[in-house]
């Protein structure tokens, strides 16, 4: 790489991580990123209507467990078609059936051109798991303290699995 593009590369990348990102919760409530350095963050993106949707109870555990050093994000998605189009609706699934307490955002897209710009950092990181568009709902991300994506699972990986809790 010759001087130039490297100096392009230092001045137009991101430098803050994940913290440079904010989002909307089911709420309304504006959240930063970066109100959570310091901690470990998983995201997942979620729909009410999914095989894995059960898999809320156990990011519940994991948000209980864990509180004190980590973030739990959920990113309901209807970009599979498994997410109801109305937040009320989302709301009663995550906070009426599987009384979750941790983080849920307003429904966003995660995958494709008009994707969440946190889906589009988190898919296109450098990670030891791999990069890439979202492959299903219940996709999960590790961000360590620093902003800095470490880990990626997919779907099928439950939250509460030796190698999620491991990394935590």
């Amino acid at each position: 790489m010759n001087l130039i593009a490297v100096l392009f590369a230092m001045v137009f990348s991101s430098t803050n991580g994940i913290y440079e990102y904010s989002f909307t919760t089911l709420e309304g409530r504006e959240v930063k990123m970066s109100e959570f350095k310091g901690r470990k963050i998983l995201i997942f993106n979620s729909a009410s209507k999914c095989g894995y949707t059960g898999q809320l109870a156990q990011f519940e555990e994991l948000n209980k467990k864990y509180s004190g050093n980590l973030v739990v994000i959920g990113f309901p998605s209807n970009d599979f078609m498994q997410e109801h189009k109305d937040k009320t609706q989302v709301g009663e699934v995550c906070y009426g059936k599987y009384n979750v307490t941790f983080i849920m955002a307003e429904q966003v897209k995660v995958k494709g051109k008009e994707a969440h710009p946190i889906f589009k950092w988190l898919t296109e990181q450098e990670n030891p798991d791999f990069t890439g568009e979202i492959n299903w709902n219940f996709e999960k991300f590790l961000v360590d303290e620093n902003g800095k994506l470490i880990r990626r699972w997919r779907s099928k990986t439950s939250p509460t699995s030796a190698e999620i809790t491991s990394a935590l």
